[in-house]
């Protein structure tokens, strides 16, 4: 159990002990139908204060192995499903929360270098003996430990656009960032490694530079919820 692998499952624990919780957990449900398939790549896209983050953490605190959550979400729609046990807490899980590694960040850092730097130093101490020093690229890290272990990973990504949102002029560490997304989410070794990709973020998905790095995600808006319309929009009766 890690700052951003593995991570526990208090901060959902948090919010549905709260008495404004709204039952989300359903949307877990069609994340359970299209792991590890060619739909496994999730956006979500909506305004602040439509609980982006919590979903977030819902999502870590089902999949990630770093927690026992079956008590937490047995009294939630989730647990109706028959996939509910055969998806819990069985993941390696990556969260990342960029908003706030841009705050922790030391003044004068490139956020993907600490980003993967942060990381990795986590990714060590779980699977010793199959990255070194040298190793500073988290997808290739990525890669190697799936080719040495065949773990294959959930990573979650919550803010992904808060680089774009508040560094619009810096066009380096924009660029730095879009090579590591696409690193992550599009690379020929990457779909050995993700399991399942699901990011949140304010802004739409849309080209910077030449392409966009997150084009095979299925984007989930207010506008055009789709399948996920009463977790991520207005439903029709609505």
């Amino acid at each position: 159990m890690g700052q951003y692998l593995n991570p526990d499952n208090l901060g959902f624990a948090s919010a549905v002990n709260s008495q404004i919780y709204v039952d989300k957990t359903g949307m877990l449900d069609y994340l359970n139908q299209v792991i590890g398939t060619e739909q496994r790549y999730v956006c979500v896209s909506r305004p602040r204060r439509f609980g982006k983050s919590i979903a977030a953490r819902m999502a870590a605190a089902y999949y990630s192995r770093g927690c026992r959550s079956e008590a937490l979400f047995s009294k939630y729609e989730i647990a109706k499903s028959r996939d509910f046990k055969k998806n819990l807490n069985q993941y390696p899980v990556i969260h990342l929360d960029i908003a706030e590694l841009k705050v922790t960040m030391p003044k004068g850092e490139d956020l993907a270098v600490y980003l993967q730097k942060c990381v990795i130093e986590e990714l060590k101490e779980l699977y010793p003996g199959i990255l070194s020093d040298e190793d500073r690229m988290l997808p290739f890290s990525l890669s190697k430990i799936h080719h040495g272990t065949g773990a294959r990973f959930i990573i979650i990504i919550d803010e992904w656009d808060a680089m774009f949102r508040e560094d619009k002029d810096d066009e380096a560490a924009q660029q730095a960032y879009i090579e590591l997304l696409r690193g992550l989410f599009k690379g020929e070794q990457s779909k050995d490694f993700v399991k399942l990709a699901y990011i949140t973020g304010i802004l739409p998905i849309k080209k910077y530079k030449s392409e966009s790095a997150l084009n095979n995600f299925d984007e989930f808006t207010m506008t055009n919820p789709g399948r996920l319309a009463e977790y991520v929009g207005f439903t029709e009766q609505e």
